[in-house]
């Protein structure tokens, strides 16, 4: 399942995640799955149509994310491999990020970062204009809406609803499914 929340130019995607690192780090071997958050820039299109046409927009690059993972084969809700990504650059992230406070209270953790847009984007290289902060602004009165959409995901990777392996043995798509 996929959410996106969307502002003038900046979106937070939500999406249950099935991960399995062909080359995993020591103590991340194993398929992990969870809840992903990114920030992204969103980038609107040119009206193609009629006044009435709709109009695209992209979900563009992404700016920050985090991972709320646990291993598959350990215990359900233990979130024991949750990280964040605070620097991607050409749409990879770069190395994960533990910190204790992600740990212990994920979604707590999660809203505190995104109340903080300014200083993700800053973190990201990029330069907070007037529609960015807007935009932030607008995040932070929906951290709540954020969080039960992240909460509800967990409980549904918990259940064994969401975040589970991809139909048949393609290691490929098993590799990061995330709609």
């Amino acid at each position: 399942m996929l959410q996106v929340f969307g502002f003038d130019r900046i979106g937070v995607v939500v999406g249950d995640i099935y991960f399995l690192d062909p080359a995993p780090a020591r103590g991340q071997e194993g398929a992990e799955h969870g809840v992903r958050i990114e920030v992204r820039m969103l980038e609107p299109g040119e009206l193609t149509g009629s006044i009435y046409a709709a109009r695209p927009i992209r979900i563009a690059d992404p700016v920050w994310r985090a991972d709320l993972l646990e291993s598959v084969d350990g215990t359900p809700g233990s979130l024991n491999r949750a990280h964040h990504h605070p620097h991607m650059r050409d749409w990879e992230p770069g190395k994960r990020v533990f910190d204790r406070g992600l740990s212990s209270d994920p979604v707590g953790w999660l809203g505190t970062m995104l109340a903080d847009l300014e200083g993700l984007l800053r973190g990201a290289g990029i330069q907070v204009d007037e529609t960015l902060a807007a935009d932030a602004e607008k995040l932070r009165g929906a951290v709540p809406e954020v969080q039960r959409a992240v909460n509800s995901l967990l409980d549904q990777v918990k259940a064994g609803q969401l975040g589970t392996a991809p139909a048949g043995d393609d290691l490929t798509a098993a590799r990061a499914s995330w709609l």
